[in-house]
C-alpha cells in the first residue's frame, strides 16, 4: 500500500506574482533612472611622496556641468582630490568645492561636463514605510542597489568639526542595506528623487540618511557659491525642559529650552543669560527644543540683534543677543 501525500505546486499565485512584479518594476526603474547620476569616488591625499589614497566613497550628479554631492567626511581633510568613475565608463578628476562637517555634507566639481543630474526631492513628505532605494557603490563595487523601506524619520545625528558639536536634524532612518563606500550616495524614493544622502551605518539592518528639505538645499547652495557656510553662535549649551504649569496655559505649549551652560566672553553670558535660564522665545519664534533655536543660527543672524524670551525661576525678562559668527 502506498500514500501519496499531495501538496500545492511551488508556483506563485497570481496576485503573489503581480505583487513582485510591481515592487522589482518600481526598484529596476529607480536603478535605471538614478544610477547614471551616481559616480563612485576614489579620495587622494597629498603626502610628501605625492598622492596616496585617502577612502573611498559614493556622490550624487547637481548638475551637467560637475557640481555633485556628497558626505563630508568621504571628502575632509586638507589636499582632498580623486576620481569620479561612472557606469558608463567615464572617470573623472574631481576637486572638492565645499565641505561643511557639520552637516555632514560636501560639494565636488568634476573636471568635465554632460553629468546625468538627479531629480532633488522632498524628505519631510516621507512617511515611515515607504519604499526606498539606496544607490552608491559600497567596496567599489559600482552602481549597487539596495531596497528597503522608511523605518523611522525625525531622528538626530551628532556631527562634529573642531570641537563644535551640532545635531544634524530629521535624519532619515532605512532598513536599505548601506555599506562602507556607501557614504555620500543617494536613498531615493520610488519615483527616482533623490530624498537623502546616505552618511552612515547605526547597526545591522539600519542606515541613515542627512534629509533633502528646505535646510539642506541651503546648504548645498552655499556650498557651491562661496565654498562654506556660515553660521551664528550665541554660546549656550541646552535641552528641552517642561514648562511650569502658569507658563503651559499662558503660552499654550508644554515645553522650553533649559539653559545648561553659558560660555565665557559669549553672546549669551554679555546679554546677561545665565543657567537654569528658560527661553521660550527666539527671534519672535517658539522655541521648545534645542534644534529650535540651531535653525536659527544661520548667517542672516550674524551682528544683528535677536531678541530673546526666558522664563527664571517665576519671572519673565526679554533680553537681546547679538550672535557673531561661529568659528570652527
Amino acid at each position: 500500500m502506498s500514500t501519496t501525500i499531495e501538496h500545492e505546486p511551488d508556483t506563485p499565485r497570481p496576485d503573489e506574482d503581480e505583487a513582485l512584479d510591481a515592487y522589482s518594476r518600481v526598484v529596476i526603474d529607480v536603478a535605471e533612472r538614478v544610477s547614471p547620476s551616481v559616480g563612485s569616488l576614489r579620495v587622494m591625499r597629498r603626502g610628501r611622496s605625492g598622492h596616496v589614497p585617502a577612502g573611498a566613497g559614493s556622490a550624487v550628479a547637481l548638475t551637467p556641468d560637475g557640481f555633485m554631492l556628497t558626505s563630508a567626511h568621504v571628502v575632509s581633510g586638507p589636499g582632498r582630490a580623486g576620481r569620479a568613475a561612472f557606469i558608463d565608463g567615464r572617470e573623472l578628476r574631481f576637486s572638492v568645492v565645499g565641505v561643511d562637517r557639520l552637516s555632514d555634507l560636501a560639494v565636488l566639481r568634476v573636471d568635465g561636463d554632460g553629468l546625468t543630474p538627479a531629480v532633488l526631492g522632498e524628505a519631510e513628505r516621507l512617511r515611515v514605510g515607504q519604499l526606498v532605494v539606496a544607490i552608491g557603490n559600497p567596496n567599489g563595487f559600482a552602481g549597487s542597489v539596495t531596497a528597503g523601506v522608511i523605518s523611522a524619520l525625525g531622528r538626530s545625528l551628532p556631527a562634529r568639526s573642531g570641537r563644535t558639536v551640532r545635531y544634524i536634524d530629521n535624519v532619515i532612518q532605512t532598513d536599505a542595506a548601506l555599506n562602507p563606500g556607501n557614504s555620500g550616495g543617494g536613498l531615493v524614493d520610488s519615483r527616482g528623487r533623490v530624498v537623502g544622502i546616505n552618511t552612515a551605518v547605526a547597526g545591522v539592518g539600519l542606515g541613515l540618511a542627512v534629509p533633502i528639505n528646505a535646510a539642506t538645499r541651503q546648504i548645498v547652495a552655499k556650498l557651491m557659491s562661496d565654498g562654506r557656510v556660515r553660521r551664528a553662535y550665541i554660546g549656550i549649551a541646552g535641552g528641552p525642559r517642561p514648562l511650569p504649569p502658569q507658563a503651559r496655559v499662558r503660552l499654550g505649549r508644554a515645553a522650553g529650552v533649559e539653559v545648561v551652560e553659558v560660555a565665557a566672553g559669549s553672546p549669551a553670558q554679555r546679554a546677561g543669560l545665565r543657567a537654569e535660564d528658560l527661553i521660550v522665545d527666539l527671534g519672535g519664534r517658539p522655541v521648545e527644543r534645542a534644534d529650535d533655536i540651531q535653525r536659527l543660527m544661520n548667517d542672516a543672524a550674524i551682528g544683528r540683534p535677536l531678541p530673546v524670551r526666558l522664563l527664571r525661576g517665576e519671572r519673565w525678562l526679554d533680553l537681546e543677543l547679538y550672535p557673531v559668527e561661529l568659528v570652527e
